[in-house]
């Protein structure tokens, strides 16, 4: 990617929102759907670029690019296996919480949402491909994302 660090923000016509995205050097700090505009925001990064053919139908798994989670190791453990989830592919939370050797699937089931809630990347750690967990995307752009990959 090796682009400037700043933020990256384009309006997205299909999600009657603005997709943001904070950039560190090569990698990837957050994704955010602001309702505007950031006035000191660039609108022109190969990231967006890529993000706007996803939200136009192109599939894109994104597991390319670099990301810099700064959450507690606990949820990155979620967040990891949250993003080996494949576009148009769906699990629970109880599934996904089997997936991590270190949580119970049955006492550890508000750990996954929470981790999930928090999410500082969405999209790119495709939080909406857990069907009864919460997005750290809005909920209208949680539906379309859903629904753009036939979930």
């Amino acid at each position: 990617m090796s682009e400037a660090a700043g933020i990256y923000t384009r309006e997205s016509d299909y999600l009657d929102r603005c997709v943001q995205v904070g950039i560190a050097g090569d990698r990837v700090l957050s994704v955010s759907f602001p309702a505007s505009l950031a006035t000191d925001a660039d609108p022109e990064h190969p990231l967006l670029d890529r993000l706007f053919e996803y939200l136009a139908g192109a599939p894109d798994e994104f597991d390319d690019i670099e990301l810099a989670l700064t959450v507690p190791t606990d949820q990155r453990a979620v967040l990891d296996a949250v993003r080996e989830l494949a576009y148009g592919d769906q699990t629970t939370v109880e599934q996904l919480a089997r997936r991590i050797p270190t949580l119970d699937a049955d006492d550890d089931r508000d750990h996954v949402r929470t981790a999930l809630d928090e999410n500082p990347i969405p999209i790119l750690i495709p939080d909406h491909r857990v069907r009864d967990g919460p997005s750290a995307a809005p909920p209208k752009v949680e539906q379309k994302l859903r629904s753009l990959e036939g979930l």
